[in-house]
């Protein structure tokens, strides 16, 4: 019996042949070969574009602990309620992991649009979060730095989730790793540059300059978003494939949707870490030491993206996610939990940080397994997985910001959950463990898929 990598790569080269057949369907007419797949300079160029864009886009994203303690702590946004304001960076993020799913199927249809939308996704970016630089109010920040923001940077980033398949399939792990660590490196020098930018021009202006210089990155980095494949055209008598494909078998396969039950609780226990890290530190500690803080946190996931995603390569990923998650558990029960110096949170930042930062690189292998033999659905299969990655963005941080607003401050016993966050701390905790757990039953999942 044939491997399931085995049949990844069949099926790869079959796609390749039924792709230059649908560009140019004429018989007797020469077609240009293919760039390689997993080496050469399409993939590595594309690799290197797909970091730069995740960085500035995801990397600001979860920077945004950072404008979370100035917006509560600065007029004019410092009478607010502490939820509306996490509300701003939770729905962008939100926004940006669920949208990929519809745009998947949208691409699906009208595939030569992929280089058009992207140039409106960063048109729709900048112009959101220069314009947020004029908010006076927090619905005005949710409606521009939340929504506008979300959806740009949902589409801006779309091509490296639809291209990804195409450009690498043995070193899709790692491929997507180094992709995803771009997350981490902008997570880790952004929250500096962004301290020393309110501090020296204030909240206006920050935004602004960073509006500029994010649109000119990411305008660099989308001459390096290319097709493997020739791009359709289709004429006026030729008809479009359908809006919803008629054989989306990974949405009845068991692997699948385990894998995003499992990837929702993860982000349950991964974003109330990235929202309220900065807050909680500032208890303990000083206002640098929580940006250094932040900082070590979204880096260490550069870490974990790579090492993960190589492993994966090599090793079953559900076995990578039990690691992942249960690590994870261990640090926010002890390090956080307890946490009364500094000292604990350099310790959390860097093992959550690096286990819960990195568990995302187990996705690409899971959506090639999902997709199956219809590897040209695994970027749809990628997408259904951040969906739900999107759902637990917003709904995660809601539930932290009841569960702070009701601690009042106040610590538990022993010395555990200070400052009101005890119960925070239990639910990120709980939700690594069920993370783990879940990924057993991924495991089983996968092997009724393979036998």
């Amino acid at each position: 019996m044939t491997t399931m990598r085995e049949q990844s790569r069949t099926v790869s080269t079959q796609s390749s042949m039924v792709a230059l057949r649908v560009a140019d369907p004429q018989e007797g007419v020469t077609v240009q070969e293919l760039p390689p797949v997993d080496k050469g300079i399409g993939a590595w160029t594309f690799c290197a574009a797909g970091f730069v864009l995740e960085m500035m886009v995801w990397g600001f994203g979860f920077s945004y602990g950072i404008f979370q303690d100035y917006y509560t702590s600065h007029p004019p946004f410092d009478s607010s309620s502490g939820i509306a304001i996490s509300a701003v960076g939770t729905i962008a993020l939100g926004l940006m992991y669920g949208e990929a799913f519809i745009l998947s199927f949208f691409l699906g249809r009208y595939p030569d649009y992929l280089r058009p939308a992207m140039w409106f996704g960063l048109a729709l970016y900048f112009t959101s979060l220069f314009c947020s630089s004029f908010a006076t109010q927090v619905w005005q920040l949710i409606l521009l730095q939340g929504v506008g923001v979300g959806v740009g940077g949902g589409i801006l980033y779309m091509p490296v989730i639809k291209l990804l398949p195409e450009w690498f399939s043995e070193r899709r792990g790692l491929a997507g790793g180094i992709i995803f660590s771009g997350t981490g490196v902008g997570g880790f020098a952004f929250p500096f540059l962004l301290n020393t930018l309110l501090d020296k021009v204030g909240l206006r202006w920050t935004l602004r300059i960073w509006a500029i210089g994010t649109s000119l990155c990411s305008a660099v980095a989308l001459l390096g978003m290319r097709s493997r494949f020739p791009v359709p055209r289709y004429g006026s008598t030729q008809r479009r494939p359908k809006f919803i494909p008629p054989q989306l078998t990974f949405l009845k396969n068991a692997l699948f949707w385990s894998f995003a039950f499992t990837n929702l609780l993860q982000g349950l226990s991964y974003f109330p870490v990235s929202l309220y890290i900065v807050t909680f530190t500032r208890t303990i500690s000083d206002q640098i030491t929580a940006t250094v803080i932040l900082a070590l946190f979204n880096s260490s996931a550069v870490l974990g993206q790579v090492l993960l995603g190589h492993l994966t390569d090599r090793f079953p990923y559900p076995s990578i996610m039990v690691v992942s998650s249960i690590g994870s558990a261990l640090g926010a029960f002890l390090l956080w939990g307890f946490a009364n110096a500094a000292i604990y949170l350099y310790f959390f930042a860097v093992i959550f940080g690096c286990l819960s930062g990195g568990f995302s690189s187990t996705w690409t292998n899971a959506a090639a397994e999902c997709a199956g033999n219809n590897p040209e659905y695994a970027g749809m299969a990628f997408s259904g997985l951040a969906f739900s990655k999107g759902v637990s963005a917003v709904v995660g941080p809601i539930i932290s910001g009841l569960l702070l607003e009701a601690g009042k401050g106040a610590s538990m016993s022993h010395g555990f959950g200070r400052s009101g966050y005890g119960a925070v701390e239990i639910f990120v905790g709980s939700c690594a463990l069920a993370t783990g757990v879940g990924s057993m039953g991924v495991a089983l999942a996968r092997r009724r898929v393979s036998s």
